[in-house]
């Protein structure tokens, strides 16, 4: 990550109410650490115990406020909608949500029977709805808030190998604007990060050999590696005050690729 010293400090995030998806690895984790490094008080969920748990104490331990964990399947909507209830009466509502759990496990369209289509639905496409759903009351009351919702240039640049995934990716847009419509006249601004190929330890574990290297370079306008850090100081821009009159608008990350 570039010295934290050179990067922006956002000071109307300092003690806001953070709810994350999928923040115990990858750029879940990274957008943890960015808000919790800003101040604010973060709560995720994810279903790695393990990394999760290790995760909070990394940041306790570097002088910030430890966020709040809770093991959470979002599939389940009734538990995923009740651990937002139960953290929201812990450290109070919410002032931003992101949207950053999901799975892009690779599949042929000759492979997808109907339990996989809707496994993937049930992780990358529904719970982004009703999490939405969960913190609008709270931000209601508060006088705004800000959602921001993870794409993926997937569907942008019609990457083949993995079709539900960039159905459900394509949807986030159709998500964020409606929402932003509807949503707007109470101060609530909705928004869509999309990064590009994301040298996560995931995809640097399965996907980017070297071939995969070699289409990056080809591909990017930057000579550079999207780092999941790059993706998390977006986000922190719009859920501060500095994006105060952006939404429903996709912004893109990803090396000037898509």
């Amino acid at each position: 990550m570039a010295a934290q010293s050179q990067l922006a400090r956002f000071g109307s995030l300092q003690g806001k109410r953070v709810f994350v998806t999928g923040g115990g690895s990858g750029i879940g984790e990274s957008i943890v650490e960015a808000f919790a490094e800003q101040g604010a008080k973060v709560a995720f969920i994810d279903i790695a115990v393990d990394a999760s748990l290790s995760l909070c104490e990394k940041i306790a331990l570097a002088g910030y406020e430890k966020p709040v964990f809770r093991e959470c399947d979002i599939r389940d909507i009734p538990a995923l909608q009740d651990v937002m209830r139960s953290i929201a009466a812990d450290i109070g509502d919410f002032d931003v949500l992101v949207n950053n759990a999901g799975n892009d496990q690779r599949h042929t369209p000759e492979e997808v029977t109907l339990e996989f289509w809707n496994d993937r639905i049930a992780i990358n496409q529904r719970p982004m709805f009703f999490t939405c759903q969960a913190v609008i009351e709270g931000m209601k009351k508060k006088g705004g808030g800000s959602i921001i919702n993870l794409g993926s240039t997937s569907w942008h640049i019609a990457n083949g190998g993995y079709p539900v995934y960039t159905t459900t990716k394509a949807s986030v847009s159709g998500l964020t604007r409606g929402l932003a419509r509807d949503l707007g006249p109470y101060n609530i601004r909705v928004n869509t990060v999309t990064p590009g190929w994301v040298m996560t330890e995931r995809q640097l574990q399965l996907w980017v050999d070297e071939e995969g290297e070699k289409l990056i370079d080809r591909s990017q306008c930057l000579k550079g590696r999207v780092q999941p850090w790059h993706v998390a100081r977006m986000v922190l821009f719009l859920a501060s005050d500095d994006g105060a009159m952006c939404s429903a608008q996709e912004f893109i990350v990803d090396g000037g690729w898509a």
